[in-house]
């Protein structure tokens, strides 16, 4: 295999036009990608695109609802390598992964008796935690909760197998913390809820951007993410085993598909962010050279920003560490950095998160603070009343500079 050279965000940057924002003349710094990635010209492009060439509803014996029906097989095809499904109805696209999530619970729930049982986690996005709780509440089924250490905010993996029984038919799982980007060994734990018979779906919005996925590797049930967490539009992208997708019972409309994928779908998607579903996984194959199929191209290129981004995350770490008044959440072992995703919750001594957010934003360097809907770690955590934390996080278009700037500022508070 050819030695690719070191990543290089630089070039990868001009193709992000919103990239090229100033604020009082100097290059807006976007830290707030957990909430939301940029997208570059190619998915600007692919959408309107879509839009100009003139679209219509799915399933019509016409030219632009064959086009449409084009668009929506590519996205699929597309997703299919980015996850490692094993055919493309097993992707099913939805409006986020919030509305897919309780779309899911509502079918699984079905199949539910009082007295059954299900685990969510406190590392959790609410998203994958109330759609669990309203449908065990709705079921008189018992929820229990897989706690994570307050240390380095990692989940204690090794009490799962005392929450597991032959009552147990759910774990509900993140892949990655969106509030201290934490990774979780969803393999692992897929095996041992496996075990006890339990079905497994994983939330990998936050650990898409950054790392790779194979829901065949992992053997989960079901996966979601959002594309527009990693460089692409607002659409929550669902992967479900076949035979669960086809088995289930979907809420829809009368008549609507039968089929696993379509059956999930309800109304009429957006075929536009559709053709940017596509454009943006092309987009990250690119990073992984030009050689061999896509999923080839995009093993690589998450190999690449991964080693890139810990890189990011080592140089804010120990830069970190010189910011008096500084607390860093979750993992802060340099020598760890491959377990946690270049996301970072911080607090400063004597400002609330509100005032770091707000001054950092005035410096044209965009934060998130509060809960960021991680309202289980807060709570956890001893936070949720006290205003949260700042979430500063990085990816692979960010830079070294960019890192040194947000450390300087938040130097420059004290």
């Amino acid at each position: 295999m050819t030695q690719q050279a070191p990543f290089d965000p630089m070039p990868l940057r001009a193709q992000f036009p919103a990239l090229q924002l100033e604020v009082d003349g100097k290059t807006a710094v976007y830290l707030d990608g957990p909430g939301g990635t940029q997208v570059p010209q190619s998915v600007i492009d692919a959408m309107s695109g879509y839009l100009h060439h003139g679209g219509s509803n799915s399933g019509g014996p016409f030219f632009t609802s064959r086009y449409t029906d084009e668009i929506t097989d590519a996205a699929r095809l597309a997703m299919m390598d980015l996850y490692n499904a094993r055919r493309p109805d097993e992707i099913v696209f939805g409006q986020n992964m919030t509305s897919l999530n309780f779309s899911i619970s509502r079918a699984l729930a079905r199949t539910w008796q009082p007295g059954d049982e299900i685990i969510v986690t406190r590392l959790d996005h609410d998203a994958n935690i109330s759609p669990w709780l309203l449908a065990a509440e709705d079921r008189g089924v018992t929820v229990r909760w897989l706690d994570f250490d307050p240390a380095d905010c990692t989940l204690r993996l090794e009490t799962l197998p005392e929450l597991l029984n032959e009552k147990t038919r759910l774990l509900a799982i993140t892949y990655a913390s969106n509030a201290v980007g934490s990774i979780s060994d969803v393999r692992r734990a897929a095996e041992l809820a496996h075990k006890a018979g339990a079905l497994v779906l994983v939330d990998s919005v936050h650990f898409a951007p950054h790392g790779l996925i194979d829901v065949q590797a992992i053997d989960c049930d079901f996966l979601i993410s959002s594309a527009y967490k990693y460089f692409g539009p607002h659409t929550g992208i669902l992967y479900g085993k076949y035979e669960l997708l086809d088995g289930l019972m979907a809420y829809k409309v009368r008549p609507a598909p039968s089929k696993p994928a379509g059956k999930w779908e309800t109304g009429t998607q957006s075929f536009e962010s559709l053709a940017g579903v596509t454009a943006v996984v092309n987009y990250l194959a690119t990073l992984g050279g030009e050689a061999g199929s896509r999923r080839e191209r995009l093993v690589q290129a998450m190999a690449r920003t991964k080693t890139y981004e810990m890189s990011l995350s080592l140089r804010f770490l120990r830069g970190a560490a010189q910011v008096p008044g500084l607390h860093v959440y979750g993992i802060t072992d340099v020598e760890r950095l491959d377990e946690r995703t270049p996301t970072f919750a911080v607090s400063l001594d004597g400002f609330s998160p509100e005032a770091v957010a707000e001054r950092l934003g005035e410096l044209g360097i965009f934060v998130w603070h509060g809960h960021y809907y991680a309202v289980a770690v807060m709570d956890r955590l001893g936070l949720l009343d006290k205003g949260g934390l700042v979430r500063i996080g990085f990816n692979h278009y960010n830079t070294a500079d960019e890192v040194d700037q947000v450390l300087a500022a938040l130097a420059s508070l004290r």
